[in-house]
């Protein structure tokens, strides 16, 4: 970076030659630190653009970038694992939220720290006033995490030492931008004779570039801060339900139940898993609807993890894992069944896979336009996968939801369970845990439940007109699923219904109808 010194000053050499009072002091012994870069003449100052001029010429400069060098190579190293944990969790590293927050600390401090070593020669007020505006900030970031119970429980240690890490590389950025200042001017001085207060084009154009990157970064983490304090409002909604922790009391998933338990073991329960989003915002309020009329006696509902108001689960994670971790919450509620599953779309998945695991307490499996195993291919495609990750690493910024919180109005519930829930880090983590894994461990899972054939229970499928009609193979896998089990109970096209089959009035009534009738069959089922 000495290159960025090179000021012209015409008259410094007749200056240093001329002028007594500003020529260097006599030395008598050997040279020392601060003497040896002064000419052998003892009668004149270097010139202010001579490459000797510079703050690095002090060891303690020279000991500050060795400082920071070292902060950039274990930056980086703690980015590479937190990079790694996104699709593979490392033992103990597991946070229970999406960890992408801690992987947008560690990018930001690494940067701040490449940042800084470009210009490190290079001190400004502007670079010392946005570096103070980003470390309170960041502070602001770290009590927020470490001050709301559950935020902290999402981040972990993982996410608490990122946000931590990032504040004091913050704070060592001003504190280093000060300290290379005083060691400008010490040199100068003692080389020049005076302090130089003119800046090169050069300077001028690495100042200029600093602040807008400074810049940047500040908007980052007033959007980082935002989200923070959103996310902060978002985790007071209570859940329906209870929380349940799981897989080895790694994390928690929500599980809820609607309805008095009886003591007829012939009477099932239903036992409903969401779709493409959370169940909150897709069967569960038509469920509900039934449940209020009578027409079915208790339903339970769960998040799979991600969703709502249940945690992330490790990487990786397939539809099988999540089918064990729905049979050990419901253990740990002591809600032993008889079910009948219900489902939708890619929600069908998880609920044959439980069937397929449970087979003495599944009495019944209702399918709503399920989608079909050849399309795991569909979800497992890698340009999806990176759209995904994209979006995940991203998701801190919350431009999405801070947008539809301050101009459409968007609830805590809409964020968590509702409309804007795909917006989340955790949603976002989930289907990117699902595309990872689609084609691989649960197509397998799925093959394999196929084999099972779960027992005789009845089966009933409800499938879309619409998609039937646009798509003949989506017909054909449609009345495939119908066969997974020899109990074949009904199979019905609803001509005019949309994916969400529920969404319409011939719908419900069909859905209705026929979960009714799959009530009874399962009352005197026997497996």
């Amino acid at each position: 970076m000495s290159s960025l010194w090179g000021r012209k000053d015409p008259g410094s050499e007749g200056r240093s030659s001329q002028d007594g009072e500003h020529r260097a002091p006599e030395r008598s012994q050997e040279p020392t630190e601060r003497t040896r870069l002064l000419p052998e003449n003892h009668q004149a100052y270097l010139s202010p653009d001579d490459p000797a001029v510079s703050p690095y010429n002090l060891w303690s400069v020279r000991a500050l970038r060795a400082i920071s060098l070292l902060a950039l190579g274990l930056s980086f190293v703690w980015w590479t694992f937190l990079l790694v944990s996104i699709f593979v969790s490392p033992p103990m590293m597991h946070p229970r939220g999406s960890g992408f927050f801690a992987f947008s600390y560690t990018t930001l401090a690494t940067g701040y720290l490449v940042l800084g070593l470009l210009f490190f020669a290079v001190p400004s007020k502007p670079m010392t006033i946005w570096g103070i505006f980003i470390a309170v900030l960041l502070l602001v970031n770290m009590c927020l995490i470490l001050g709301v119970a559950r935020i902290r429980l999402e981040e972990g240690w993982v996410g608490i030492a990122s946000v931590v890490w990032v504040a004091l590389i913050s704070m060592w950025q001003v504190l280093l931008n000060r300290a290379v200042a005083w060691g400008k001017k010490e040199e100068e001085e003692r080389l020049t004779g005076r302090e130089e207060t003119r800046r090169s084009l050069l300077e001028w154009m690495a100042v200029v570039a600093e602040t807008v990157l400074l810049a940047i970064m500040a908007i980052a983490v007033v959007l980082f801060t935002s989200t923070l304090i959103i996310r902060a409002r978002d985790v007071s909604l209570p859940p329906p339900g209870e929380r349940y922790l799981v897989h080895g009391d790694l994390y928690q998933v929500h599980l809820a139940c609607v309805g008095n338990k009886t003591n007829d073991e012939n009477s099932p329960t239903i036992l409903l898993e969401g779709g493409t989003g959370p169940v909150e915002h897709t069967l569960q309020p038509f469920m509900d609807d039934l449940y209020l009329r009578g027409s079915i006696d208790r339903y339970c509902y769960w998040d799979r993890p991600g969703f709502g108001w249940s945690d992330n689960a490790p990487s990786p994670h397939s539809a099988g894992m999540s089918a064990d971790v729905l049979a050990e919450a419901l253990a740990l509620a002591d809600e032993t069944g008889p079910w009948v599953v219900v489902s939708a779309g890619v929600g069908s998945l998880y609920s044959r896979l439980f069937a397929s695991r449970n087979l003495l307490e599944v009495r019944g499996i209702f399918m709503i336009d399920p989608l079909h195993e050849d399309y795991l291919g569909d979800l497992g495609k890698p340009g999806r996968g990176f759209v995904l990750w994209f979006r995940g690493i991203l998701s801190p910024l919350g431009l999405d939801r801070l947008g539809g919180a301050l101009i459409r109005g968007r609830t805590r519930l809409d964020r968590i369970a509702g409309r804007s829930a795909s917006q989340t880090g955790k949603f976002i983590k989930a289907k990117l845990q699902e595309n990872l894994v689609a084609v691989t461990m649960t197509a397998a899972e799925v093959q394999s439940a196929r084999h099972v054939q779960m027992g005789h229970a009845p089966v009933v499928v409800v499938s879309s007109g619409q998609e039937v009609r646009k798509d003949s193979r989506w017909s054909d896998r449609q009345e495939d699923l119908s066969h997974i089990t020899n109990n074949l109970h009904s199979w019905d096209v609803v001509s005019d219904a949309p994916h969400e089959v529920w969404m319409t009035g011939e719908g419900r009534v069909m859905i209705e109808k026929r979960l009714k009738e799959l009530i009874e069959a399962g009352q005197s089922f026997e497996s």
